[in-house]
């Protein structure tokens, strides 16, 4: 996009632009600790910070977590404005009493099941262990705040694992980010995608769900979901899973039936969702009496949000006179009207 803007609009564009700049620093730093040394902070350094230097230990973590990402808030001020900014108002501790009232983990309990490549098991978070907890918040002025949580002490949660890897598992970011589509859902249900069943579990709770059905491509998960955690759902008789690809399922038969929402949850998480996601926004014109709902769609909103930005910044066809066109142009309504017209990843 060629830009033709005032001297007022070009002043809040560059803000925008080093906004976004802090925004991938921040990113990164993050990816990089978060895959890499994830536990490097150990309770004892905490503990040992916080009675050197006087602070509650939540301030020694954060002092810590900071130093570990790479940030150097002593000499450095935009290091400062940095931890301020993001891990300050993005960084919190948690209490495990809060997660395991969830009535799915009361419920079901979890044996140590295999099938094929697929698993159930139970996989943990040491104290001090920090992990993305709900999706990103994103400010007026155009910051991602991640979302990040931590215990203090060993929080255990049920998982099922592929050939090794986990690919869902009931655990904060999953329990936080799955409850706005839980309470949307209504009438007969389409779920895409199976893993624990949290979803079809407690939407078949619901009094407003009449039917879900599950659809799931991999035989074993099914046989697995099917032997010993559907048997455990109260409300099971609501619930149907049906073996067949989501994309052929969404294309050729969905536009048959009566479905009134369905929920597509098909990725492991922002960095393989996109591109699923905007494959099936494409066909949601197909049922057009479906309200249709994505997991962690706000993150993958984001993701959409980036390349726009790399558009405007770079360059394209069309020209914007204004930064109020730029601000539309980044909004998450803008960016979902768009999103069945994107064929083409960059």
């Amino acid at each position: 996009m060629q830009l033709h803007l005032n001297d007022r609009d070009q002043a809040k564009w560059n803000a925008l632009c080093a906004t976004q700049e802090k925004n991938d620093r921040v990113t990164r730093l993050l990816a990089h600790y978060l895959n890499e040394i994830p536990r490097f902070i150990s309770r004892r350094m905490v503990r040992d910070l916080a009675r050197k230097v006087g602070v509650p230990e939540e301030n020694a973590y954060r002092t810590l977590f900071s130093a570990a990402l790479g940030l150097d808030t002593v000499s450095s001020a935009e290091d400062r404005r940095l931890e301020k900014e993001y891990l300050s108002t993005g960084l919190r501790l948690l209490t495990p009493s809060d997660w395991n009232r969830d009535a799915y983990l009361q419920t079901v309990s979890f044996p140590a099941a295999k099938d094929g490549k697929w698993c159930f098991c139970t996989e943990t978070y040491t104290p001090y262990e920090p992990f993305v907890c709900n999706s990103p918040c994103r400010t007026a002025d155009g910051k991602e705040i991640p979302q990040l949580g931590y215990f203090t002490e060993t929080y255990r949660f049920p998982a099922v694992r592929e050939n090794g890897v986990e690919w869902m598992a009931v655990k904060p970011n999953e329990i936080s980010t799955m409850q706005e589509p839980i309470r949307a859902a209504h009438g007969n249900v389409v779920a895409f995608g199976l893993g624990l069943g949290y979803f079809a579990f407690h939407t078949s709770e619901k009094a407003d769900v009449t039917s879900v059905t599950v659809v799931e491509r991999d035989p074993a998960v099914i046989d697995l979901f099917g032997r010993f955690l559907l048997p455990q759902f109260p409300n099971r008789e609501k619930i149907k899973i049906v073996q067949a690809d989501a994309f052929d399922h969404a294309e050729h038969t969905l536009p048959q039936t009566d479905a009134d929402f369905a929920f597509v949850d098909l990725w492991h998480d922002q960095s393989d969702g996109l591109p699923l996601y905007l494959r099936f926004r494409r066909l949601e014109s197909l049922s057009p009496k479906t309200e249709f709902c994505y997991w962690i769609e706000t993150t993958l909103l984001a993701s959409l949000r980036r390349m726009v930005f790399d558009r405007i910044r770079d360059g394209g066809n069309g020209e914007i006179r204004s930064f109020s066109e730029i601000g539309t142009m980044l909004s998450d309504g803008y960016l979902r009207n768009i999103a069945p017209k994107v064929k083409q990843m960059q």
